[in-house]
């Protein structure tokens, strides 16, 4: 049987991560690590404090959403979690926060307009928001329809989920993701700054425009181009 110490102590200090950046408050929330040598993925428990929290009270569950290994219920996103592994294979690691900012956007069903550069460094998208889901989808198969729902948002936008490592929920929140899980945190965070600096230039000027083409590119490309010079 494999051990899943490792994959545990990720997805725990992820979790802790969260935490830290203040992107979550009480239980809300959660973090993923995913082992694709084994088809599964470490998950936090449902409903346990961060403050409580351990790394032997991490929970190993399936790509079918059954649990491997643990004595505690998985996240109650746990087959969000699991429908976005099964069908994105370039993710390692995904992230669901409650934080303030980018629950804003969301409730107000909208994307996040690429306005500044610390936008570009990291997407040359809009941060996409799906719409609300159908009445049919949340009487069904909710959290797995959930997944769904981000999988189905970026098909119909032509999206590609390893250059918008991110996404708003109508009415619910965000969903981030990255190479692990720790990386999911990270885009988890820079997803609540640039929500709240749209935020604060809308406030300042309604009719503030999107960036410029050029410096979307160019601030992409420095970070993430073939030719990038960004950091050592």
């Amino acid at each position: 049987m494999p051990s899943y110490k490792e994959l545990k102590r990720a997805c725990y200090e992820a979790n802790m991560g969260l935490n830290a950046l203040g992107l979550v408050i009480y239980t809300f929330g959660n973090v993923s690590a995913v082992d694709r040598s084994t088809s599964t993925f470490a998950i936090k428990p449902s409903g346990v404090a961060y403050e409580q929290l351990a790394p032997e009270d991490i929970v190993i569950v399936d790509f079918e959403n059954q649990v491997v290994e643990g004595k505690l219920r998985p996240s109650s996103d746990t087959k969000t979690h699991a429908w976005l592994y099964k069908n994105w294979e370039d993710i390692g690691g995904i992230a669901h926060t409650h934080a303030t900012y980018s629950v804003a956007w969301a409730q107000a069903q909208m994307d996040i307009p690429i306005m500044g550069t610390t936008h570009a460094d990291h997407l040359t998208e809009d941060v996409p928001c799906a719409p609300p889901m159908s009445d049919e989808l949340i009487a069904g198969n909710y959290e797995h329809n959930t997944g769904i729902q981000i999988t189905d948002c970026f098909r119909e936008r032509g999206l590609d989920y390893r250059e918008v490592p991110m996404v708003l929920l109508g009415n619910h929140g965000p969903f981030a993701w990255g190479k692990d899980a720790a990386q999911a945190v990270y885009h988890s965070r820079v997803l609540e700054e640039v929500a709240r600096m749209a935020y604060l230039a809308r406030q300042i000027n309604p009719a503030a425009p999107r960036l410029k083409d050029a410096l979307i590119r160019k601030h992409y490309e420095r970070k993430h181009g073939q030719n990038a010079y960004y950091g050592q």
